[in-house]
């Protein structure tokens, strides 16, 4: 039979075969989906080893984290991801707290302050836990050119993006500790840059880890900058010192520049579930594959952020969860020596926890370093690597 003949009459093989219900050897159906599974088999199937984690906004950076969570420990009916589009880190804790299949959330250090100073939820810090503090997110405040400094804001409309995001609190507290008032509006992202370049809004804020393609993709003709925010003691007790280059923005700032702004500590957070109950297992069964699989965030496709994780840096006035107290432990038995790369790498995480990472001369590092050296034993710098 010629060869064109041949692949034809396969190719009809095939089709027949599947038209008469005939099992055709290149398709496999997946076990889920084959006949004779009763649904109560199903359904505990599916809901056996769920963990749902609560990101943010569709097009932040915290539900990219989460994504990526999902897609590096997702291990069929052993442990599934489950995703959550919110409001953003401002929500997501009262999710943590009241929305049923809510396991994990990633929030901010300030939201969980506020949660426990201000709004009195009662018994947080035995409610909510931590597994591992994640990179900070940077406060962008953007205005037209005139606005040389948050203090020409007095007065004037600033978005603070949609309600229950994590600027709608950051950016709230950031102007109430110094003292300028403006008239706040809540509005999504992409609105609020519209009514920024209209006039209708003096500024917006937008708390996310940076470079975001949201402000990197803005025209340098556009006459829009990011607006420095100083930083000060008002904000040395959970804020630490961020900074915007031409590097991450380079249509916003000038060549050897520097755009000095403030950032918060981002936390991956649990609810303290019973020890041995079934919510418990769910949790310490995603831990302990957060931490058997961590290598696999740390390289492309994965955010570059990944790469920044201390996973023995704490939160101030946060518990960290025990199961990965425990995995922490593991990691610290047979960890080898840092090398110089390590260390450096370890310093900046420390230098953005001490002091706000506010010191920027020769002296000020020197004893920084000796500070260092240790909190590095205290923590037995256990980095990702």
């Amino acid at each position: 039979m010629p060869k064109r003949l041949s692949i034809v009459a396969g190719c009809l093989a095939f089709a027949l075969g599947a038209l008469i219900g005939q099992p055709v050897s290149a398709q496999s159906i997946p076990k889920s989906l084959q006949p004779g599974v009763s649904e109560s088999t199903i359904k505990e199937k599916k809901n056996s080893w769920t963990v749902g984690i609560v990101g943010g906004l569709l097009s932040g950076t915290y539900m990219k984290f989460a994504d990526e969570l999902a897609k590096v420990l997702d291990d069929g009916d052993n442990l599934r991801i489950l995703p959550i589009v919110s409001y953003g880190a401002a929500s997501n804790l009262d999710d943590l707290l009241y929305l049923r299949g809510v396991d994990v959330a990633v929030t901010q250090s300030d939201v969980f302050e506020y949660f426990r100073t201000v709004r009195k939820t009662s018994n947080l810090e035995n409610r909510i836990n931590y597994v591992i503090r994640l990179p900070t997110a940077e406060v962008h405040l953007m205005a037209k050119k005139d606005i040389k400094s948050i203090e020409d804001l007095r007065g004037k409309k600033v978005s603070f993006g949609p309600a229950g995001a994590g600027s709608s609190l950051t950016g709230t507290i950031i102007f109430q500790r110094l003292g300028i008032e403006v008239e706040q509006v809540l509005t999504n992202a992409p609105n609020a840059l519209k009514m920024v370049k209209s006039g209708e809004i003096a500024a917006m804020v937008r708390v996310i880890g940076k470079p975001i393609d949201f402000f990197s993709k803005i025209p340098a003709d556009d006459g829009l900058h990011f607006v420095p925010i100083p930083f000060s003691k008002k904000f040395a007790d959970y804020y630490t010192l961020g900074e915007f280059t031409n590097k991450e923005y380079p249509t916003l700032v000038a060549e050897g520049e520097r755009v000095d702004t403030i950032a918060v500590p981002t936390v991956l957070a649990v609810y303290n579930w019973a020890k041995g109950g079934d919510r418990y297992r769910r949790v310490e069964r995603f831990i302990e594959q957060l931490f058997a699989k961590w290598e696999k965030l740390q390289v492309p496709p994965y955010h570059p952020k990944w790469r920044d994780v201390n996973l023995a840096a704490t939160v101030p006035g946060w518990t960290r969860f025990s199961v990965a107290e425990e995995q922490l432990q593991k990691l610290r038995k047979d960890k080898p020596a840092p090398s110089q790369a390590d260390l450096q790498s370890e310093f900046r995480d420390f230098l953005s926890q001490a002091s706000g990472g506010a010191a920027r001369n020769d002296k000020d590092r020197e004893a920084l370093f000796r500070e260092f050296l240790t909190w590095r034993e205290k923590n037995n710098g256990t980095r990702s690597r």
